[in-house]
C-alpha cells in the first residue's frame, strides 16, 4: 500500500521523471499511421463519412508525439474530437464510423497514467470517463459500449500506472544501492584511511613530545613517510573504483592483522591462535577490518596508552577477535556519561551483525578500554 501511494502521490503528486517532448520516432509513427488511415478510408465502402472520419482520426493522431510532455492536453483534443465527431454522427443519424488506426490512440490513457501529474492524472481520468459515457449515450448499443469503452480505457490506464511503478521502484532500488555503495566507501575511507593517519599523527606528535634523538626521529619520520605513501595509494585506489570498473583485488585477511603489529608508539603487539587458514575471504576481511578499527580506535581517543594487544582466536564454533589498550578511561562529561560510540565502532557493529556475529566495546574494570566481537563459523539455526 505505501508504495501504491507514493507512486500515486495524489493531487500534488509530480509528473514521472523521464517524460520527453515529440521525436523522429514520433513523427514517423504518426505519419505510418497517417499512411494506414487513408489507406483505410480509401479502400472501405461500409464508411458512411469516410473523409470526415478520416480527417477526425487524423487530427486525433496528430496530437500523439506531445502525450509525454503534455498528456492532459492531448487527452482534452483526444476526447473532444472522438466525442465530438460521436455526437454529430448520432445528431445526422448516421451509423458510427471507426478506423483500425483507432487503436493506437489508446496510447493517449496509457500516457497520461504513465508520464501524467497527479492533478494530470486525476482531471484527465474523469475527461476520459465522461467522453465515454457521451460516446456511449450517443452509439445504438448504450450498455454495451460504456462496458466495452471503460474496459479498453482501464486496460490502457492500468498497463501506464503499472509501468510507471515498476520504472518508480528500479529507480528506488538504484537509490538504495548507491547508498550502499556511499555506505561502504565511507567505511572503507574510515577504516583504511583514518587508520593510517593515525599513525601519523601518533608519530609526529611522539617526535615533538620527547627529547631530540636523531636516530628515534629518523625511525619516526620513515614511519610517516611510508603510512603517508599508503595513504595515497588507499585514495587513488578509491578514486579508480569509483571512475571505473576494475579487477577484483584479494581482500584484506587474517595475515594483514600481523600486520598491524607497530613498535610503537605506543606498541602494538599482535597474537593470532587457532586454524585461521581455514576462514573464508568475507570472514577473514571483516576480522580484519573490526581488529584494524580497535587499534585505531586506541591510538585516537586513549589517553595515556602505551600498548595495544590485539587476540585473534578461532576455534570450532567461531572466530573472535580482541582489541585491548592499557589507556585510562575517557572523562565523563558534566552533563552525563562518556561517550563511547563514534562511526567506527557502529561499523564495527555493522560487519559483525551482517555475518550473525555480535560486538562490543568498553572499558575495562581493570583498566583500559576493550573492542571485542564474535563471528560465527555456521549459521545459527
Amino acid at each position: 500500500m505505501r508504495r501504491v501511494r507514493r507512486s500515486w502521490g495524489g493531487w500534488t503528486g509530480p509528473a514521472a521523471d523521464g517524460a520527453e517532448g515529440p521525436g523522429v520516432r514520433d513523427v514517423v509513427v504518426v505519419a505510418v499511421l497517417a499512411a494506414v488511415v487513408l489507406g483505410e478510408a480509401l479502400l472501405r465502402d461500409d464508411l458512411a463519412w469516410p473523409a470526415p472520419t478520416a480527417l477526425v482520426t487524423l487530427a486525433a493522431l496528430a496530437v500523439l508525439p506531445w502525450r509525454r510532455s503534455r498528456p492532459l492536453a492531448v487527452v482534452f483534443v483526444f476526447v473532444a474530437t472522438t466525442t465530438g465527431f460521436a455526437v454529430v454522427q448520432a445528431a445526422a443519424g448516421v451509423g458510427r464510423d471507426a478506423l483500425v488506426a483507432m487503436f493506437a490512440l489508446l496510447a493517449v490513457p496509457y500516457a497520461l497514467f504513465r508520464w501524467g501529474s497527479g492533478r494530470a492524472r486525476i482531471v484527465g481520468g474523469a475527461v476520459l470517463g465522461a467522453g465515454a459515457l457521451i460516446s456511449a449515450a450517443a452509439g445504438p448499443n448504450g450498455v454495451a459500449d460504456v462496458v466495452t469503452g471503460f474496459a479498453f480505457f482501464g486496460a490502457a490506464c492500468l498497463a501506464g500506472a503499472l509501468r510507471r511503478e515498476r520504472v518508480a521502484a528500479h529507480a528506488r532500488e538504484l537509490d538504495a544501492a548507491r547508498s550502499r555503495e556511499r555506505e561502504a566507501l565511507a567505511r572503507d575511507l574510515h577504516d583504511t584511511v583514518a587508520h593510517h593517519v593515525s599513525v601519523i599523527a601518533i608519530r609526529a606528535q611522539a617526535a615533538a613530545a620527547l627529547p631530540p634523538d636523531a636516530e628515534r626521529n629518523a625511525e619516526s619520520f620513515a614511519v610517516i613517510e611510508l603510512r603517508a605513501r599508503t595513504v595515497l595509494a588507499e585514495m587513488r585506489s578509491l578514486v579508480r573504483a569509483l571512475r571505473a570498473p576494475s579487477p577484483y583485488a584479494p581482500s584484506a585477511g587474517v595475515s594483514d592483522i600481523r600486520g598491524l603489529a607497530d613498535p610503537g608508539p605506543p606498541a602494538v603487539h599482535v597474537r593470532v591462535d587457532g586454524p585461521v587458514d581455514d576462514i573464508d575471504g568475507v570472514l577473514a576481511s571483516t576480522l580484519h577490518r573490526i581488529a584494524q578499527e580497535g587499534v585505531t580506535n586506541a591510538r585516537r581517543h586513549a589517553r595515556g596508552v602505551s600498548a595495544i594487544e590485539v587476540r585473534v582466536s578461532v576455534d570450532a564454533a567461531a572466530a573472535r577477535v580482541e582489541v585491548h589498550d592499557d589507556g585510562a578511561r575517557p572523562a565523563a562529561p558534566a552533563d552525563g556519561p562518556a561517550r563511547v560510540g563514534g562511526l567506527g565502532l557502529i561499523g564495527v557493529a555493522e560487519r559483525a551483525a551482517l555475518l550473525g556475529g555480535e560486538a562490543a566495546a568498553g572499558p575495562d574494570d581493570a583498566g583500559g578500554w576493550t573492542v571485542r566481537a564474535s563471528l560465527p563459523l555456521r549459521e545459527r539455526p
